[in-house]
């Protein structure tokens, strides 16, 4: 018999794939990527991944909020420490700190809650882009084509800018963790290009451009190889940061998850 079990593990579950040692994680990091620094959503998968292995599979990731400390390096392994701050009937709460080099690159606080019935409401919001007015693209984001993006003709940036349709290219176990895991990996596309400030550069490499701090809440399943629309909006720009908050929709318009992210611009 074939099927999803019969596969390889997906990138998702290699990213994972720690060696671990109690509340303690170290994860490989690929040789390369798109920057000179380690890529923050990839990180910030791993670190909710350590969390949620020291949680019961019943409990689902609720929210993450993290700060980049510092930038990461390619090649390099990254220890995760996790603290068990809390272990509750419905609530588990943990924190994480990744270091690499004796440096700490990230700290992350996450919530896990095992799942409840009640109310189901989200707001209607019209799409920014119909998955029918968006075309193929390809950015310029490495990763080996993991991901498929559809943009507004419009985008003639380098990377992609929301609002965007995104799905993985290859499908992902059907595990709540591994997941919530790729949505945080995606979630940190885009935030960064909606924070520019009038009058930035667009070319890459001219300026400095960073995530600083980002934050994910977790509302309804997610299906990764499924297509979705992530919505993103600037709030804010002053001191050199710009302020943003995002929305992830899959086709039928439900509210996935919601994030938030404050980016470094100078030029």
């Amino acid at each position: 018999m074939t099927g999803v079990k019969s596969e390889k593990p997906s990138w998702v579950a290699r990213m994972l794939d720690f060696r671990r040692d109690g509340d303690a994680f170290v994860a490989p990091q690929p040789a390369a990527g798109p920057n000179r620094r380690l890529f923050g959503g990839l990180i910030a998968a791993q670190a909710l991944g350590a969390a949620g292995a020291t949680v019961e599979p019943d409990k689902h990731p609720q929210s993450l909020h993290l700060y980049f400390v510092r930038g990461g390096q390619y090649g390099v392994d990254v220890e995760f420490d996790v603290v068990r701050t809390r272990d509750g009937r419905s609530f588990d709460t943990r924190q994480v700190t990744a270091v690499q080099n004796g440096q700490t690159i990230l700290e992350m606080i996450a919530s896990f809650h095992r799942p409840e019935s009640g109310a189901d409401w989200h707001p209607s919001t019209p799409p920014g882009i119909s998955f029918d007015d968006a075309v193929p693209k390809e950015p310029d984001l490495g990763f080996d084509g993991l991901f498929e993006f559809r943009a507004r003709p419009t985008d003639d940036s380098p990377f992609v800018v929301p609002p965007f349709w995104i799905r993985t290219r290859r499908r992902i176990e059907d595990d709540p963790l591994l997941r919530a895991c790729a949505l945080t990996f995606m979630s940190d596309f885009g935030p960064v290009p909606v924070a520019r400030p009038a009058g930035a550069p667009h070319d890459p490499g001219v300026g400095v451009a960073a995530s600083l701090d980002h934050a994910v809440w977790f509302h309804r399943p997610f299906v990764p190889h499924d297509w979705h629309r992530y919505e993103v909006t600037r709030l804010n720009n002053s001191d050199a940061r710009g302020l943003v908050v995002g929305a992830m929709y899959d086709r039928s318009g439900a509210l996935v998850a919601n994030t938030t992210q404050e980016a470094l611009w100078r030029f």
